[in-house]
C-alpha cells in the first residue's frame, strides 16, 4: 500500500499564489468538506458472503424455526372452540323472524339449540363475533371524541365536531358521541345447559374483566363531581341515536360498570382492523373446588335478545365459544407462517448446497491473473 500526502486546505479549494490573491480560484469552492463524513471516509464493515457462512445460516435457521412453528401449531389446534351464526338470514333458523327487522329500536327474542361434543375444560371465553362490519373505514374511527369519554366535562356538553353527525340530538349534545358509539353491540346473549331430563339450567356469565386494563383505569372515565350520581352528571345530555337507554343505565346495579367505564362498551370502542371480527363479551370461570368441566358435553340452548340490526350491510352475527393457551385464543397462522419459513431456508440451504459441492471446485481452481 502506498501512502500519499496532501493538503486539506488544497482539497478543499483553498489554492496558493493567484487564487488567494484573487485569481480565477478566488470564488468559493462548492467541493464537500474534507471530513470523515462527507468524504465517505467513516469505518465501516461489510460480511464477506461465502459458501461458508450462508449455508450454515440457512440450516440453523430452519432447524430453529420448524420446531418452534411446529409446537405453535400443535398448541394452537389443542385451543378448543365451537362457533354458532345466528343471522337468521335462513328459513328455518329459529331467528329467522327476528332477523327481518332493519330497526334498532325492535327487540325480538329466538333461542337457537346446539350440542357440544367434547367438554370446556378451564376457563371459557364466549365472544360475538360480526361479518362485514368495517369497523376500520376511516371516518369511522376518526368519529369519536377522546376528551369526552375521558371525563372532560367541557367536552361533555360540547363534543368534538369529529363525532358529526352524530354530535347532536334534539338540541342536546349526545353522549357518548361519534359513529363508534352509535352503532354499540346490544345484543344479549345467555347460555342455558339442557339436562337428560329436558330442565334447563343458566349458566353464569361474567361481565367484567373483559376489558383492557388501560381502558377501563386510564382512557375511559366517567366525569367528576355529584357524588358519583350519573344520572345528574349526565342530565344535559342525550342518548345516542341508536341505543335504547342512556350510557347512565348501561349497569346501573354496578357502579364500577356504569356510564363510560362499562366493559361492554370500552370493548366496542376498541375498533377492529379488519370487517371480520370477534369481541370478548362474556366469561364462564371454572370452579376451582369442582372436577367437573366448565361446560360438559351435551345440549345448550342459547338465548338471544336480536336487537342488532346486520341486514342492512349483508353482515353475519356468530357467537364463539373458547379456550386460551399461553399464547392466546386459537390463531393457527403463526404456527404456518414459522414452519414455512423454516422449510423454505432448510431447502435453501440443501439446494445451495449442492450447487456448490458440484461447481465450487470450479471457482476454486480457476487461475486468477496477477
Amino acid at each position: 500500500m502506498m501512502a500519499s500526502s496532501y493538503s486539506a486546505k488544497e482539497e478543499d479549494g483553498h489554492h496558493s499564489g493567484s487564487a488567494a490573491a484573487g485569481g480565477p480560484g478566488a470564488g468559493k469552492s462548492r467541493k464537500p468538506d474534507n471530513t470523515a463524513f462527507k468524504q465517505q471516509r467513516l469505518p465501516a464493515w461489510q460480511p464477506i458472503l461465502t459458501a461458508g457462512t450462508v449455508l450454515p445460516a440457512f440450516f440453523v435457521i430452519g432447524l430453529i424455526f420448524i420446531p418452534i412453528g411446529i409446537g405453535l401449531f400443535v398448541t394452537s389446534n389443542n385451543i378448543k372452540e365451537f362457533e354458532i351464526d345466528y343471522t337468521g338470514d335462513d328459513l328455518n333458523s329459529p331467528c329467522y323472524r327476528c332477523s327481518q327487522t332493519y330497526s334498532w329500536n325492535d327487540s325480538c327474542k329466538c333461542s337457537v339449540p346446539f350440542s357440544l361434543d367434547q367438554p370446556f375444560e378451564s376457563n371459557v371465553f364466549m365472544y360475538y363475533g360480526l361479518s362485514n362490519f368495517y369497523q376500520n373505514h376511516r371516518r369511522y374511527v376518526k368519529s369519536r371524541d377522546d376528551s369526552q369519554l375521558n371525563g372532560d366535562k367541557s367536552s361533555l356538553t360540547s363534543p368534538s365536531k369529529e363525532c358529526d353527525p352524530y354530535r347532536i340530538s334534539d338540541k342536546k349534545p349526545i353522549a357518548p358521541c361519534g359513529a363508534i358509539a352509535n352503532s354499540l353491540f346490544n345484543d344479549t346473549l345467555e347460555l342455558y345447559y339442557i339436562y337428560p331430563n329436558g330442565t334447563k339450567t343458566f349458566i353464569p356469565l361474567v361481565k367484567k374483566g373483559i376489558a383492557w386494563w388501560t381502558d377501563k383505569h386510564v382512557k375511559f372515565r366517567n366525569p367528576a363531581g355529584n357524588n358519583d350520581n350519573l344520572t345528574i352528571t349526565f342530565k344535559d345530555t342525550t342518548k345516542p341515536v341508536n341505543w335504547h337507554k342512556p350510557v347512565y343505565e348501561l349497569d346501573p346495579t354496578d357502579p364500577d360498570n356504569n356510564g363510560f367505564i362499562n366493559e361492554d362498551f370500552i370493548v366496542w370502542m376498541r375498533t377492529a382492523a379488519l370487517p371480520t371480527f370477534r369481541k370478548l363479551y362474556r366469561i364462564i370461570q371454572k370452579n376451582k373446588d369442582n372436577l367437573t368441566p366448565t361446560l360438559p358435553r351435551g345440549n345448550y340452548s342459547l338465548e338471544i335478545a336480536y336487537n342488532y340490526p346486520v341486514r342492512s350491510f349483508d353482515g353475519r352475527k356468530r357467537m364463539i365459544l373458547s379456550t386460551i393457551s399461553w399464547m392466546g385464543g386459537k390463531n393457527p397462522f403463526l404456527g404456518i407462517a414459522y414452519i414455512t419459513v423454516g422449510s423454505v431456508c432448510f431447502f435453501l440451504g440443501v439446494v445451495l448446497l449442492v450447487i456448490h459441492h458440484k461447481y465450487g471446485n470450479r471457482s476454486n481452481n480457476a487461475d486468477i491473473p496477477n
